[in-house]
């Protein structure tokens, strides 16, 4: 297939593709003369209210088709691919990277190390940068593609190229620059390691990114992951709680201080520094809005939080069951103080909530999301489990109920012999499930 030819997976019942009769297997050209390089070109050149397309059909006539329609109306063509395009992939090496961490065996997808700018936009990913092109960051600023996640890890040039292991990792940092005098917003992030951009490195890299205020919204501090798969990579350590105290007393000196000149807290800590460190996380105020909750950046409070609200607005009955919940070790003792405060409310409901160790990756690894089927099932065969068995989604696949190894909800099921209940992520919904006035179906194993 030639270069920017697109073909066409299929299209929507009624729409204007129908009517001009754009079939699959037809192939987009040009819109308006312009080669459509992925959706972002797609949707920029058919927004306006009048267009021209170029259409080759599958046996070699083109098609010019002149079509008046509204402003923003979709055409209903559809494509194979969302990007209309090839994912990009990771062109580093870096120290801390996860997937290579991961054992082997696991699903292909799992192994695919994305650095697509475009799936920042879309998907909230982080990008390191060192795949985007000149080309990349006009098309980021003329569409206006924001905000922009970056992976930072540090603003020390020289550091950054020895942890992405990419000799032209420290130059990437001078698209920030051009992004910031686009207008475009951006987030980051920075994976701690220990010994390595920590202590006066992440002080230098707080500094450095404040002077990208305030379309740099906010950046994440959280700490490298490491499983028990490490054999042949860099030798980094764990932090201890002195760490972890020690870089939560920088991020919070330094949030008061931005707080006093801009307003907003800018330098979040990972749930897990508090955690490891035995300190409670902060008061809702202190996220700004949680723009980092896919990075772990107060999503502890959050459910508290939301719990909370709904936990007032309950009249205790005197329903009566026995269930359980399983969670990992970061979330377990928020879990715990949510179940003890149901119970003071509903008295004969009786709640077990069991911690589960990852021995899949290592203990190391405390967030419920990369909890494995395997491990549920061997932690909690003969445990109380009840009538039900909950578990967050993030367990899960997105919109599939399958746990990172492949062991399906009903599989752990059938293993449990209990039915198991999928929590969505917010407080309200975990008072719903446990209380069983959600609505939502569990999933049953062979003869339950």
């Amino acid at each position: 297939m030639k270069k920017h030819e697109h073909i066409v997976s299929w299209v929507v019942p009624g729409s204007i593709a129908e009517e001009l009769e754009i079939g699959a297997g037809d192939k987009l050209l040009a819109v308006d003369g312009h080669e459509i390089e992925d959706i972002f070109d797609y949707q920029f050149y058919t927004e306006d209210e009048e267009i021209v397309l170029l259409i080759e059909k599958p046996d070699g006539e083109q098609w010019e088709l002149e079509i008046e329609k509204e402003a923003d109306e979709d055409l209903g063509i559809r494509f194979g691919q969302g990007l209309m395009d090839e994912y990009r992939s990771c062109c580093n090496k870096c120290i801390f990277c996860f997937i290579d961490q991961m054992p082997e065996g696991m699903r292909d997808t799992l192994y695919f190390k994305d650095d697509d700018s475009r799936l920042s936009f879309l998907q909230g990913n982080y990008v390191t940068l060192t795949n985007m092109s000149g080309h990349d960051i006009e098309r980021i600023i003329r569409y206006r593609l924001e905000p922009i996640n970056i992976s930072f890890q540090t603003t020390n040039p020289e550091l950054r190229c020895r942890m992405l292991h990419n000799r032209f990792a420290g130059d990437a940092l001078k698209k920030v620059d051009m992004l910031y005098q686009g207008g475009i917003e951006m987030n980051g992030q920075i994976v701690l390691c220990k010994g390595v951009n920590d202590g006066e490195e992440l002080e230098r890299s707080i500094r450095d990114l404040t002077a990208y205020l305030p379309l740099l919204k906010s950046v994440s501090v959280v700490p490298v992951g490491l499983t028990k798969f490490r054999s042949g990579l860099y030798p980094l350590e764990p932090f201890t709680k002195e760490d972890a105290k020690e870089v939560l007393g920088i991020i919070h000196r330094w949030q008061e201080k931005i707080y006093q000149e801009y307003g907003l807290h800018f330098i979040h800590a990972g749930d897990e520094w508090y955690l490891l460190a035995g300190e409670e996380v902060p008061e809702e105020e202190r996220y700004d809005g949680y723009l980092q909750l896919e990075n772990g950046v107060g999503m502890l409070r959050l459910l508290f939080q939301e719990f909370s609200e709904g936990y007032e607005a309950l009249e205790g009955d005197g329903r009566a069951e026995e269930l359980s919940i399983a969670t990992g070790k970061l979330a377990y003792p928020y879990l715990c103080r949510m179940a003890e405060k149901i119970t003071e409310k509903f008295p004969d409901v009786h709640i077990h909530v069991y911690c589960i160790r990852n021995d899949f990756f290592g203990e190391r690894i405390t967030v419920s999301g990369l909890i494995t089927g395997q491990d549920l099932m061997a932690q909690l065969k003969g445990m109380e489990l009840g009538s039900r068995l909950l578990i967050p989604c993030n367990m899960l696949k997105t919109d599939e109920d399958v746990f990172l190894d492949d062991y399906t909800v009903e599989q752990v099921s059938d293993a449990l012999q209990v039915p198991v209940h999928i929590v969505k992520s917010s407080g309200q919904d975990l008072i719903g499930s446990i209380l069983g006035t959600d609505g939502k179906q569990t999933v049953h194993g062979d003869g339950l």
